[in-house]
């Protein structure tokens, strides 16, 4: 046998190396966009910037050092230049996998950091490996715009695991839904009507507003945001603003609030301030043909029927009143039971007439 060269023996001491094997090897240089390391190989092993990380615009340097040992992928074993082509991103992802995997197999609930919203859902991140969250699955309502989750970290569970076709399906909906549903159970044996909750307004609508009570949504109605007259709700409440109310009633799943305190009733003392015979200052509200409403409080209406406008005769309301105007009148009618006041300016203009006639001077036959 002819004596082996000692480039020959030397080589074959090296081990060998196959495309997609896990080497270990030590750092002998590092510059802005690679790698190099000492893999115990014949040729001296690569790690590109682009696979290293997805960041194309760092600098290698300041994250790896002469001498640290890092372990990486065999991509080629010949680069076309003699070196041995690694990858340190396809380790990650590959061990990323497993540990999707096993989270997929066991049911397990991940956090990751949101790496990227794109235009149908959000990407995430874990170990190296990419989860597709769908836009449908980001949340359990509809959300139109997703870019409020960029760099948030979010909790999801593996629905789907089929890295070979690259589909990696999370799903953060789900947790959402049963997190709303075991609160919402919670809720419901907490609250009970007349009991004063406090919500965040959810949705201004124009015959109310929904408000999230945590766990359940409840429905302010128009009728029940205030003791006087709400025109347009979106005008008085805006989402997100935080509120008071009164759980009214619950039925089923529904719940019905207000903002009508027993406390702040303005009937709750009416009967002495608007007694049969007292004289009151109010606001024309809105007439009809056969009177005007006019306002004596929020929550509190009176009616000055047509004929109790002037002594004088008039067809309409509107032709002697008009809306916003304030007006002085004598309660000729106070019925409590059925919540109605009666009004009549006509009666104190005839008082005023009687006071000025026994005001009046009285002559003599002698004078």
């Amino acid at each position: 046998m002819s004596e082996l060269s000692f480039e020959q023996m030397l080589e074959e001491s090296l081990k060998t190396i196959r495309t997609g094997e896990i080497v270990t090897g030590k750092v002998i240089d590092v510059k802005e966009d690679e790698i190099v390391l000492n893999i115990g190989f014949k040729s001296d092993g690569i790690i590109p910037r682009n696979e290293y990380t997805d960041d194309q615009n760092l600098d290698l340097a300041t994250v790896v050092s002469v001498g640290d040992e890092m372990e990486a992928k065999v991509v080629k074993v010949n680069d076309g230049e003699g070196q041995v082509a690694l990858s340190y991103k396809r380790l990650a992802a590959d061990r990323g996998n497993k540990r999707l995997e096993e989270a997929f197999e066991n049911h397990e609930v991940l956090t990751a950091k949101v790496a990227a919203v794109l235009d149908g859902g959000l990407s995430v991140v874990v170990e190296g490996a990419r989860v597709f969250i769908p836009a449908s699955l980001v949340s359990d309502t509809y959300e139109k715009d997703l870019s409020k989750y960029a760099d948030q970290e979010i909790e999801f569970v593996i629905t789907e695991f089929n890295p070979k076709r690259r589909r990696i399906i999370g799903d953060r909906k789900q947790l959402m839904v049963a997190k709303r549903a075991e609160m919402q159970k919670e809720l419901f044996e907490r609250i009970h009507p007349g009991d004063v909750v406090e919500g965040t307004i959810k949705n201004v609508t124009d015959f109310g507003a929904f408000i999230d009570l945590g766990g359940a949504d409840g429905l302010l109605h128009i009728s029940e945001m205030s003791w006087g007259r709400v025109e347009s709700p979106k005008k008085v409440f805006k989402a997100g603003e935080k509120m008071r109310v009164l759980i009214k009633d619950i039925n089923g799943d529904k719940i019905a609030l207000s903002l009508k305190f027993p406390e702040t009733n303005p009937w709750k003392d009416a009967a002495v301030k608007y007694a049969a015979g007292n004289i009151v200052t109010g606001r024309v509200a809105r007439m009809t043909d056969f009177g005007a409403f006019v306002e004596l409080e929020p929550g509190v209406d009176a009616l000055l029927h047509v004929s109790q406008i002037s002594r004088d005769h008039v067809d309409k309301p509107s032709d002697v009143l008009a809306i916003g105007q304030e007006i002085e009148a004598k309660v000729v009618d106070f019925n409590e039971d059925d919540r109605k006041i009666s009004l009549s300016m006509k009666a104190l203009q005839m008082q005023d007439m009687s006071q000025m006639d026994e005001d009046a001077p009285v002559y003599s036959d002698e004078e």
